[in-house]
């Protein structure tokens, strides 16, 4: 069977269970649209949340990004998980413990401000579509190159989906339908792996092929390091940027994963207390399955592609040289217009070298070489190209396109229900008409949640940069806003009101002007884009890093705000020292 009609079978095959879950699981009260009912199994939770984690960054672009960047993509490694950690010790109990159907929800009431509550949602509302047009673009990618469709119908497909299931059966549907895709995107992940391992190492555990030996008994990081400084690139396993940068993005995308309020909310559907905490040691658990097997992913994907685009000369006939011909995967992949290479010195070969660097580049120019000819590669093919680029059978290429799209409509359908949550919840009934009856409110949810699904739809067709960056960003965001405001809302009793607005507002805003200023998406007029480069960061922090230094100013604004102005009022630190130290286990347990 062709490889175009398998996947379509295999894809077919996974909407239709995600569309059958939803109509198994719709909401038919807002308790169930916004937190399942409260009633999912920590354990099933936490492979829930787990799927909800891993978006087509982690799916996708997480092992482009380390099998490009090598060493300094550590970092995602660390900070993703680490924010777990972060979030089972320090958020998740004493949210669930306050009760709330969302983020914004708890600002409000412990910051006894609307004003709180509406600078949250205008929060959410940004980290949470900067997020999801990570995850358009993953949906984008996978259906161009393995359904040959246009990038753009790839997305429509995607929102069209997205919108069955999310709209219909809000948490609910989302939560089991989320549980089902954990499930094809591990093993979509995971089995592509294991037999690259097992050809390249004779190893097919993928974690010990990444530290093992070749074939030719060198180990496969050294075979690694050689191909690619051979070639002028720095070695794979060095470290390229500098540690401030490398420490300020791993602590921006620890306290991002602890302050992302479609990840939050994921602990309040479960039944008590205790389980928020032993939801998050799972998610752990289940999300370690794939974060531990992406840097030999990574790894695994640079050496193959390394190893089959170097073309060159197999024979003459007729006094002509003949040279060796793309490999086919190529040729596929240049069809979507994520690959593409050009012959600028028309001998045939593809040169993929780095002619950036002068003392390669004049060794370069000795062969005949006039320029690095791979003039364009997309991180975010790497994961769904390397199947391919392996030779491996058809079904496990299907396999993979499957657990791409998985990941990402896992993750966009969380972040959609968060935002729809913030816009029907919070705004419609939380400020402009609370006496809204369930069944309206209900109304409201869906209709907000058509409309950040055609949102997200647009940004997505339109993405600033590769998923992992794009989502990346999005961490800084919740990182410089949320996370600060949720900490000193369980920790300061003190905090007030005019501090929690002031604080999230700085930090928000210092990042975006940061981000913005370099990413070049939109500037002041009459000003000039600073050029995205290290040279030009400040103190030398990445826009994606930004994200820790906007914390701090959010932290230090919210504190010297809250130390001139009229501190909480008694009942409001009452109720912050309930959730923080609940009177009697049994009592917090059953709360």
């Amino acid at each position: 069977m062709d490889l175009q009609t398998l996947t379509y079978i295999v894809v077919g095959a996974t909407f239709a269970l995600y569309i059958g879950i939803a109509f198994w699981s719709r909401a038919s009260s807002t308790g169930e649209f916004y937190v399942a009912g409260t009633g999912v199994h920590p354990i099933a939770n936490g492979m829930a949340t787990a799927a909800d984690w891993m978006s087509a960054a982690s799916f996708i672009s997480m092992a482009g990004l380390i099998a490009f960047l090598g060493y300094d993509a550590s970092v995602y490694l660390m900070g993703w998980t680490g924010g777990y950690v972060l979030l089972a010790l320090l958020l998740a109990p004493y949210l669930r413990k306050f009760g709330k159907f969302t983020v914004p929800e708890f600002i409000g009431d412990r910051f006894y401000s609307k004003g709180a509550r509406l600078v949250a949602v205008i929060c959410l509302i940004v980290a949470s579509i900067t997020y999801v047009i990570g995850q358009m673009k993953g949906v984008g990618v996978a259906f161009g190159r393995f359904l040959e469709v246009p990038f753009e119908i790839g997305v429509l497909v995607g929102m069209g989906i997205v919108f069955i299931y999310a709209v219909m059966g809000g948490m609910k549907g989302i939560t089991y339908t989320q549980i089902a895709q954990y499930c094809v995107l591990i093993f979509a992940y995971t089995v592509p792996a294991i037999f690259i391992a097992l050809n390249l190492t004779g190893n097919p555990i993928p974690q010990l092929g990444l530290g093992g030996s070749m074939a030719d008994g060198v180990a496969l990081l050294d075979k690694l390091d050689m191909v690619v400084t051979d070639l002028g690139f720095a070695a794979y396993t060095a470290q390229k940027g500098t540690t401030l940068n490398i420490f300020l993005l791993t602590l921006s995308l620890m306290i991002g994963t602890a302050g992302l309020p479609h990840v939050i909310v994921r602990f309040f559907t479960v039944p008590k207390v205790a389980d928020a905490r032993i939801s998050a040691g799972w998610a752990l658990v289940f999300i370690a399955i794939l974060y531990t097997t992406a840097p030999a992913v990574g790894a695994m994907a640079r050496l193959n592609l390394m190893d089959t685009i170097q073309t060159g000369e197999v024979g003459a006939a007729d006094g002509n040289l003949i040279y060796e011909e793309r490999p086919e995967w190529f040729k596929n992949w240049e069809t979507t217009g994520l690959l593409a290479f050009e012959d600028k010195n028309g001998d045939g070969r593809i040169q993929y070298y780095n002619d950036k660097n002068e003392e390669f580049a004049a060794k370069a120019a000795s062969f005949g070489w006039k320029g690095n000819e791979m003039v364009k590669v997309d991180r975010d093919i790497m994961v769904l190209a390397n199947p391919e680029i392996a030779k491996l059978p058809n079904w496990v290429i299907a396999l993979v396109a499957a657990g791409g799209l998985a990941a990402a409509l896992s993750t966009a359908a969380g972040l959609l229900l968060a935002i729809s949550s913030a816009i029907s919840h919070d705004v419609i009934k939380g400020m402009i008409a609370p006496g809204i009856s369930e069944k309206k409110e209900l109304l409201a949810s869906r209709l907000a949640m058509a409309g950040a699904i055609a949102v997200a739809g647009y940004l997505g067709m339109n993405p600033p940069g590769f998923a992992a960056q794009v989502v990346a960003l999005a961490f800084g965001l919740a990182a410089s806003s949320i996370f600060p405001a949720l900490m000193m809302g369980i920790f300061n009793k003190k905090m007030n009101r005019e501090g929690a607005i002031v604080g999230m507002l700085t930090g928000l805003s210092t990042t975006l002007i940061y981000i913005f200023w370099f990413k070049g998406w939109f500037f002041f007029p009459g000003t000039e884009m600073a050029a995205n480069t290290p040279d030009n960061w400040f103190m030398g922090i990445s826009p994606e890093a930004f994200g820790a230094v906007g914390a701090l100013l959010n932290f230090i604004a919210a504190t010297i705000v809250s130390k001139i102005t009229a501190a909480p009022p008694e009942h409001i630190q009452h109720l912050v020292e309930d959730i923080r130290v609940p009177k009697g286990a049994a009592a917090a347990v059953d709360h």
